[in-house]
């Protein structure tokens, strides 16, 4: 089933662009049913990029307060979804700028630590894709685990199709080499899931 059938089915005969538009109106019912929508899967785009989980639940909050203050603004040009990646994406990288500043001149870790009681599995697949180049690695993500399209990804990203598609094919590839590598043994626990997952 489409997308746009999806939605339609799912918000009573409307799709994510006419609800926004309806909330561009004013509609806060409107505005309800996208988040009820995409509160979830952004909320997975944040925690599988921050590895704190109250940090990604207020990240995607964040997002919808964008979402909010924007609507005086907003111009269906693309998708609602690719829309809103591409406000979490912003958040994402505004978030990754302060961790950096923070670990230059407070000489606290740019790296989160996993939550204790993350699998192991998780933990090394979050460790591998964190290896690869952070254009990659969001190309990878963006379309593994999020499911954009090919177009929708070079939307947000700002990058031609072809770019995407390279890009992809090198994610995986070197996806593939790092979890394929020797790894210690606590972090090897179930690697090899983890690998059949993406």
């Amino acid at each position: 089933m489409a997308d746009g059938e999806r939605d339609r089915d799912e918000g009573g005969g409307r799709g994510d662009e006419e609800l926004m538009g309806a909330f561009c109106r004013g509609s806060e019912e409107a505005f309800a049913e996208l988040f009820r929508r995409y509160r979830q899967p952004l909320f997975g785009f944040f925690r599988r990029r921050v590895a704190d989980a109250a940090r990604a639940e207020e990240l995607t909050q964040d997002a919808f307060v964008a979402v909010l203050r924007g609507k005086v603004r907003y111009e269906a040009t693309a998708l609602f979804r690719t829309y809103l990646y591409a406000i979490g994406l912003k958040l994402l990288m505004a978030e990754r700028r302060k961790a950096a500043f923070r670990a230059t001149f407070f000489g606290l870790s740019e790296r989160e630590p996993a939550a204790a009681s993350t699998l192991d599995a998780d933990v090394g697949m979050r460790e591998a894709v964190g290896r690869l180049e952070r254009m990659d690695r969001e190309v990878l993500l963006l379309r593994e685990f999020e499911q954009l399209s090919y177009a929708e990804i070079a939307e947000v990203l700002r990058v031609p199709v072809n770019t995407v598609r390279s890009r992809l094919f090198r994610a995986r590839t070197a996806l593939r080499e790092v979890l394929a590598a020797p790894a210690p043994k606590a972090a090897a626990v179930g690697w090899k899931a983890a690998e059949e997952r993406v």
